[in-house]
């Protein structure tokens, strides 16, 4: 089981993800109470192993904003969280991580059209795209046939039975992992033994 712990800002927040067994750690360069600068990431995330992969998170942007992204953080892996087409998936340097809210069976179809690395399957943003906290309806992906990282509300208490019920290949947390807007290790370390726990 994949797990992704995003949204991280300081290099004490990269060291709980990468040593409680994050197989992703994630940096948000969108809009968002969570961003941080290409500079800052690079500077958190020096002493990341190459066994973690470094996931930068988009919003609808240019080409150009991405390269220097990948270029300053040393990225292993772009998020994109917009309107992004499969043709501006097929020019991005490192494997992409498509995401999706998911409010019914039509947003499965649209997955298909992505020959992307990952699909990234969220509950539909609040004031951003993404990162609502809140969950979905898992039942949507029943069948689905597509494998994806499971996101969306998401907590240390219901990670393991939304793997039960979607068996996907990897999951994504933010704020399920945070104590008043702030990452918790104790519970960072509760999340990914539960999520690699249950499979």
């Amino acid at each position: 089981m994949l797990v992704k712990v995003c949204g991280l800002m300081n290099r004490e927040d990269v060291t709980a993800a990468v040593e409680n067994g994050a197989d992703y750690i994630g940096f948000v360069f969108a809009e968002s109470k969570r961003r941080i600068t290409y500079n800052h990431a690079a500077e958190i995330s020096a002493h990341v192993p190459d066994s973690v992969q470094k996931v930068g998170v988009f919003v609808n942007p240019s080409v150009e904003e991405v390269l220097e992204a990948v270029s300053a953080v040393k990225l292993d892996m772009i998020q994109l969280h917009g309107d992004e087409s499969p043709e501006f998936c097929s020019l991005m340097p490192k494997p992409v991580i498509k995401a999706f809210s998911i409010s019914d069976q039509s947003d499965l179809d649209q997955m298909k059209h992505y020959q992307v690395a990952h699909i990234l399957a969220d509950a539909p943003g609040a004031d951003y795209r993404g990162g609502s906290g809140h969950t979905f309806d898992w039942s949507i992906l029943n069948n689905s046939g597509t494998k994806v990282i499971l996101a969306g509300g998401l907590t240390p208490g219901n990670v393991a039975e939304a793997i039960k019920e979607t068996s996907p290949l990897g999951v994504d947390v933010s704020s399920g992992v945070e104590t008043d807007g702030h990452k918790d290790h104790e519970k960072i370390n509760a999340f990914i033994r539960e999520a690699k726990g249950s499979c």
